[in-house]
């Protein structure tokens, strides 16, 4: 499992990598393992627990028959930031372009050891939960108790992925002249939307380094 990764567009910052896999948790996971991969979409969260790279923490449902294939192959995240299209009509040479797309992503590869212990499963549905609701105005907390407890514990098969590698992409428009760079953060600021406002920023921040 590998990503097409030109140098000028290469991440090797780990302090954005850690921003984006921090502000965009929500996580495709791929393992490579029986007839044919086994994928599913969930939150993850990084931690700097295991040197050099750190570990990832989740939980998926047991019935959900992904857990039970981490034993087989390497397992892959893939962490989605921002994108947006790119015109050819806002370069200096518009004639001379054509349409491309401009993104942020991490391909984050590891071994993952699912989590047997009680203990060890509540702590991670702990920092899931604060992650989320820390925030908030009313968070929410968990109250259950009892057998409804242990029913929601054994529910769920909560797990740490070793990070063994990071391969990041922020094809941010690096290739580009400085000219073109800042009219396409301005075309993209102009557009208004979301994604477009939020793939200006990261622009903003990486592109005009490049």
């Amino acid at each position: 499992m590998s990503v097409y990764l030109p140098p000028s567009f290469a991440a090797r910052d780990g302090e954005s990598v850690a921003r984006l896999i921090e502000e965009y948790p929500f996580a495709t996971l791929i393992t490579a393992g029986g007839d044919e991969p086994h994928l599913s979409h969930l939150p993850l969260l990084h931690r700097p627990d295991s040197p050099p790279h750190g570990s990832l923490i989740g939980h998926m449902a047991r019935a959900n028959p992904h857990w039970q294939c981490f034993a087989d192959g390497p397992t892959l995240a893939v962490f989605q930031g921002p994108h947006a299209y790119v015109s050819p009509s806002w370069y200096v040479d518009p004639a001379a372009m054509v349409p491309t797309w401009n993104y942020v992503v991490a391909h984050v590869r590891g071994s993952i050891v699912p989590l047997s212990d009680r203990a060890e499963t509540l702590d991670i549905l702990g920092q899931m939960t604060a992650r989320f609701e820390s925030g908030r105005p009313r968070p929410w907390r968990l109250q259950l108790e009892g057998v409804r407890l242990e029913a929601m514990v054994g529910a769920i098969v909560a797990f740490r992925m070793i990070i063994e590698r990071v391969d990041a992409k922020f094809k941010l428009s690096q290739n580009r002249s400085v000219e073109d760079r800042e009219r396409v953060i301005a075309a993209l600021l102009e557009e208004g939307s979301t994604e477009a406002t939020a793939t200006a920023e990261w622009m903003i921040r990486h592109a005009r380094q490049g």
